[in-house]
């Protein structure tokens, strides 16, 4: 399919080779931006194994490669999450894993592709991007092109939101990051919001979750974000094979000084996970964990002066009371004393007001925007 032999067409990925070309785009399409962090390849090829990431045993991909005047130019994917639309009662289409040149008419004919195939699969909308569920990385930056992405977060080039917004898209919701660091965090604002959080709820304590027996954290942090995510946009209950696998990845290298539960009378009633921003090291790793890129994560992960606030959720009936808060701050004192300098913390729905207030009050500054896009098929 093309709009023009001469200069545009696609490929539908079928072959081995042609899935390797598709994850392969991005390290030499980014090859001369400074802030793009190459991903491990090994983790690429699992968010696109149908067969051992369990997002697949509800879900379908198509995957799309795009050419110009016979050169790689981008690539597309289309993806139906049966679980979102039945959860939302829609039929919401996605696409994810967006990469394009700087040609219109290039991006057109990816989209055009995608949502055709989407159409012809019953679907009524699409959104995305999201690589390729709702819980992976999703969103495109659309500002902060001038800094590294923090751990789990994407980078992009700075001209794609114009191309999404004349292949159709239009906004669906932004997503804000903000960083915390050692010269604007407001540590006196904190411990008086942790006194008034102590009075309103007496019994609350925070703990480390407990390494040694992570299976028992996770169930615990799963039925905690599947009743404090409910209502938020975009939401879809994790099966418990998602989030196991998940936390499979996480628990490496996660760090029980950034990562907590809060308990009301050992009541678990909330959770954050903050992780050290290994993108720090990954930078410099060109995608590849062998043969020496393990050894560099071993050798520089002390080096790591950041982390990123991944997953934070409060049930309902303690939301609005001040617990985020607690959470935030007991993982940003822990960074002071390991010397960290800073903490992402989000990505923050846009319309989550009052969580993008929480992180403003400690001292948060707005540091990058992620959007997301929709359009009607």
């Amino acid at each position: 399919m093309s709009t023009n032999p001469s200069t545009d067409s696609i490929t539908v990925v079928t072959t081995e080779q042609e899935k390797s070309d598709f994850i392969q785009f991005p390290y030499s399409h980014y090859s001369d931006d400074q802030y793009w962090v190459p991903p491990l390849i090994m983790e690429q090829k699992k968010l696109l194994n149908e067969d051992k990431n369990p997002f697949y045993e509800n879900a379908e991909i198509r995957l799309f490669l795009a050419y110009r005047n016979d050169k790689p130019a981008g690539r597309i994917a289309a993806i139906i999450d049966h679980r979102y639309n039945e959860f939302h009662n829609t039929k919401t289409g996605f696409f994810g894993f967006f990469e394009s040149i700087d040609q219109q008419s290039t991006a057109n004919l990816m989209v055009r592709v995608a949502t055709d195939w989407l159409r012809n699969q019953g679907m009524e909308d699409v959104l995305g991007p999201t690589n390729p569920g709702m819980m992976d990385e999703i969103g495109i930056l659309v500002d902060g092109f001038d800094k590294y992405p923090a751990i789990l977060l994407p980078y992009h080039k700075p001209y794609y939101d114009k191309l999404l917004k004349e292949a159709g898209f239009e906004k669906a919701q932004d997503l804000l990051t903000y960083e915390v660091n050692q010269d604007n965090v407001d540590r006196d604002r904190m411990n008086r919001a942790m006194q008034i959080v102590k009075k309103r709820l007496p019994e609350i304590t925070i703990r480390k979750i407990r390494l040694k027996k992570i299976k028992d954290e996770i169930k615990i942090i799963r039925e905690i974000y599947n009743a404090a995510w409910k209502n938020n946009w975009g939401f879809i209950p994790l099966t418990e094979a998602e989030f196991d696998y998940m936390a499979s990845d996480l628990k490496m290298i996660v760090n029980d000084n950034f990562a907590h539960i809060a308990e009301v009378n050992g009541k678990p009633i909330a959770f954050s996970v903050a992780l050290p921003d290994y993108n720090q090291i990954l930078r410099d790793m060109d995608g590849k964990l062998f043969p020496t890129g393990w050894m560099k994560i071993l050798w520089n992960r002390k080096k790591i002066n950041k982390i990123r606030t991944a997953l934070m959720g409060v049930i309902p009936e303690f939301q609005g009371k001040g617990v985020d808060a607690l959470l935030h701050r007991e993982a940003i004192e822990n960074g002071l004393k390991e010397d960290f300098y800073s903490s992402e913390i989000g990505w923050i729905l846009e319309s989550n007001v009052q969580m993008n207030r929480v992180a403003e009050k400690i001292g948060g500054t707005h540091d990058k925007t992620y959007r997301m896009y929709k359009k009607v098929l």
